[in-house]
């Protein structure tokens, strides 16, 4: 019977557990509520975990603590979504119990599921039952109230699964929106993965390899020459030593070559020895260039030397940069390249490009604000399923401020940035910019991915969808008219209608579009731009 687990058990545990949230991921994504293509649930707890992984990974140690500190810290950076963001918490949680023991047992476990709930509840500003949080509260629970008969982890876990996969199937009574889709939630069988994971890890089961995304999706579009300037403290070896060795002694050998090569790895870093006989190029960064050129002579003569001081070329970089800082920045996440390019004409400092089903991790928008050269950064987060991992970010950062604009839409975020002005404080651009959200009625035109009945619609998989914020309110088989009756039921006397079209509607459709909205609605202004956004057809601003 399994009674503890050590450190190299744990990691074993949550390798496995990754590997069966890969492997689930698509059908998690298909139970997004609302039948759009970019229903990213699975994905982004999957992305979370690889990213957990990445960390655990690294970790060279087998001892509980620093396996428990790993696996938290790569969550935490790696959190993507809502549903990344909650699991990263209940991850920390019960990590932070796991990580005080030398080996785990059942009442130590418990208490970590306790922990993981109430760090994810915390989380949320306003939590919602029959949601990922229902699910880890109930699992608590249980596992509380049966601990004590349960020494043994191959008796207490299955228990513990069974009342979790209870829990998801009880989420649709207590969320109506999923009762009427007629789907458990996504979060919650995503977080069963991970407790299943575990156990089957625990009994010795093996969960088929997954293909291992790249976590590599998205990128901070915008940085300067300031790009390295978070690193310029960090230089171990402040001497950039070039030559050649020309010339080479008749008992010159490529042994000799070789062993210049192992001596300067001793001496440094960034080391280069390419060449032959007759001719070889060095490069090391070092702090005893005398020592590289001594060693160098004993192969043949030194031609074309440079020695850089890269201590003093970074001084100069981090007085340019003091210099140029200014007190307020922003950031944007973005979709399409007219998007990207119509919020850097809004002076947005950094863009961060997201793809289908790839939205940034809370280390990536981090990254990107660190990249700001500002005091003050105000980050549009532009989905609502990313403002979590915003707000995430603002733990990874420790030398400026970031103020989450909770922006839910692309739209939105345009307005945000509108509302900036440089004369004013940061607390009076964040009040301006949160107030400027109210100005514009958004509405969204994309395709169903799936059957389903939804708020009074008979939907099947290719029509096309209206949505704004909270619901379908339109649907239909052409893009064009579907666009139109979402205008017709979000407008209610607004005078400027604005278009982004996004990446699979012709330019000509969206002229055609905008002059039977001029002709239908004369007393307004009608604009069009180009989006390039995947999955939706039309961004609609109304103002």
């Amino acid at each position: 019977m399994q009674k503890t687990i050590n450190g190299a058990m744990l990691k074993s545990m949550i390798l496995t557990a990754a590997k069966l949230l890969e492997v689930n991921r698509v059908s998690i994504d298909a139970l997004n509520v609302f039948p759009v293509p970019d229903g990213d649930t699975g994905t982004n707890m999957s992305l979370t975990m690889q990213s957990a992984v990445k960390e655990l990974v690294a970790c060279r140690s087998n001892k509980v603590a620093d396996i428990a500190e790993a696996i938290s810290k790569g969550a935490l950076k790696g959190a993507r979504g809502n549903s990344g963001v909650i699991l990263s918490q209940v991850i920390r949680g019960m990590c932070t119990i796991l990580k005080k023991n030398e080996e785990i047992d059942t009442k130590i476990f418990v208490h970590a599921l306790k922990n993981g709930a109430e760090i994810a509840y915390g989380a949320v500003s306003k939590p919602k039952e029959g949601t990922m949080l229902t699910v880890a509260r109930m699992v608590a629970e249980h596992a509380q109230s049966i601990r004590v008969k349960h020494k043994d982890f191959e008796t207490l876990l299955p228990e513990v699964i069974a009342a979790g996969n209870k829990a998801v199937d009880l989420t649709p009574s207590l969320l109506p929106v999923l009762k009427k889709a007629g789907v458990v939630d996504a979060g919650g069988k995503g977080l069963m993965c991970l407790y299943e994971g575990m156990y089957k890890a625990l009994m010795g089961e093996s969960v088929t390899e997954p293909t291992v995304q790249s976590e590599d999706t998205s990128s901070a579009d915008t940085l300067m020459e300031h790009a390295d300037i978070m690193s310029l403290g960090d230089i171990e070896f402040a001497y950039c030593t070039e030559f050649f060795i020309i010339n080479l002694n008749k008992k010159t050998t490529t042994a000799d070559i070789e062993r210049l090569r192992e001596t300067l790895m001793t001496m440094g870093d960034s080391v280069i020895v390419i060449g032959d006989l007759e001719f070889v190029k060095v490069h090391v960064h070092t702090n005893q260039p005398g020592k590289a050129l001594t060693e160098a002579l004993k192969l043949g003569e030194l031609d074309r030397l440079k020695i850089e001081n890269m201590l003093e070329q970074n001084r100069e970089l981090m007085k340019k940069y003091e210099a140029e800082k200014k007190d307020m920045g922003m950031m944007s996440i973005s979709a399409g390249d007219g998007i990207t390019s119509i919020f850097k004409d809004l002076m947005v400092d950094a863009v961060i490009e997201g793809g289908q089903s790839m939205n940034p991790s809370a280390n990536d928008i981090a990254n990107a604000v660190s990249r700001i050269n500002a005091e003050n950064v105000f980050v549009f987060p532009n989905n609502k399923n990313i403002i979590l991992a915003a707000e995430q970010a603002k733990s990874l950062v420790d030398n400026k401020k970031i103020h989450v604009i909770p922006t839910k839409n692309i739209p939105q975020g345009f307005a945000a940035a509108l509302a900036f002005n440089p004369e004013l404080s940061a607390e009076e651009n964040k009040t301006n910019m949160v107030h400027a959200l109210d100005s514009v009625t958004v509405g969204q035109v994309t395709y169903a991915v799936r059957n389903t009945k939804l708020y009074g619609f008979d939907l099947k998989v290719g029509d096309i969808m209206g949505l704004d914020n909270k619901k379908i309110l339109a649907k239909g088989n052409d893009v064009t008219q579907v666009t139109i009756d979402l205008i017709e039921r979000l407008r209610s006397g607004e005078e400027i209608i604005t278009l982004y079209y996004g990446q699979d509607v012709k330019e000509e459709d969206a002229i055609a579009l905008q002059e039977a909205l001029m002709e239908r609605y004369p007393e307004c202004d009608v604009e069009i731009h180009y989006g390039g956004q995947p999955i939706y057809y039309y961004y609609i601003a109304l103002e």
